[in-house]
């Protein structure tokens, strides 16, 4: 999938999008479209296809209408990518957990991972200008409150919460790839490692390479891949939050 950034459009109209203020159409017959079937439509695209299929004028044909239809709701493709994220992630329950810190944590980052394998494109989209609208702001506000309170400073609560999204992010971006690299070859991974099996009996030096030998086949052996992707996430989430617990415990 292509990199795409968020913030790319004009900010004034983006915050406009992004929290209902913008004004509507009013010259010409009455409006058929309204933002929200214009996200739904592109969200449709790039959950299907990714972001490289989704351009104003796919979502025009999805939607039955000339692509400057859509520029009388949107000015472009910066700023609905934005609504998109924000949409996307207005998808998020905002469960309250009962429990301590560790357990709400461990909420946030399964919510994320299962908004992003639901719309796999929002891993391609650099956030680094987050589209400041009701859905992000809400999804901050709860990530935060699963460590209010527990001995960490204002700046750690923050970094916090981005350690785990950022892990969650490279988790299942991983996860994603790897499912890429499947469709796009059409063998599994069992399949392309029994294809090398002879050649790396051949070439493999269990000698020069103990470690590597012993453990690479013990893996293989366990997850007829090089890496699984539930056990990876499981094993690196646990580290995570031990490290804060770690940190806490220091206090």
């Amino acid at each position: 999938m292509n990199q795409e950034y968020s913030g790319g459009g004009d900010p004034a109209k983006s915050l406009e999008l992004l929290w209902g203020l913008q004004a509507r159409p009013t010259r010409g017959p009455k409006p058929a479209l309204t933002v929200e079937r214009i996200v739904d439509a592109a969200t449709r695209i790039a959950d299907a296809e990714g972001l490289a299929a989704m351009s104003m004028r796919r979502v025009a044909d999805e939607l039955g209408v000339g692509a400057m239809t859509l520029y009388r709701y949107v000015p472009g493709k910066g700023e609905l990518l934005d609504v998109m994220l924000d949409s996307a992630y207005a998808e998020l329950p905002l469960r309250e957990v009962t429990g301590d810190w560790r357990k709400k944590l461990d909420e946030v980052a399964r919510e994320n991972r299962e908004l992003y394998l639901r719309h796999p494109w929002m891993l391609y989209v650099a956030t680094s200008r987050p589209p400041l609208g009701p859905g992000v702001m809400a999804k901050y506000e709860w990530e935060l409150a699963a460590v209010e309170g527990i001995g960490l400073t204002d700046v750690e609560m923050d970094a916090a919460v981005a350690l785990v999204n950022g892990y969650v992010h490279g988790a299942v971006r991983s996860a994603i790839d790897a499912k890429q690299v499947i469709q796009s070859s059409g063998i599994t991974d069992k399949e392309w490692w029994e294809a090398h099996e002879p050649l790396l009996e051949k070439i493999g030096d269990a000698q020069k390479f103990p470690i590597a030998s012993r453990v690479g086949t013990t893996v293989g052996q366990e997850f007829e891949a090089a890496y699984d992707s539930e056990h990876g996430f499981e094993f690196g989430l646990a580290r995570v939050l031990d490290g804060i617990a770690a940190l806490l415990a220091d206090r």
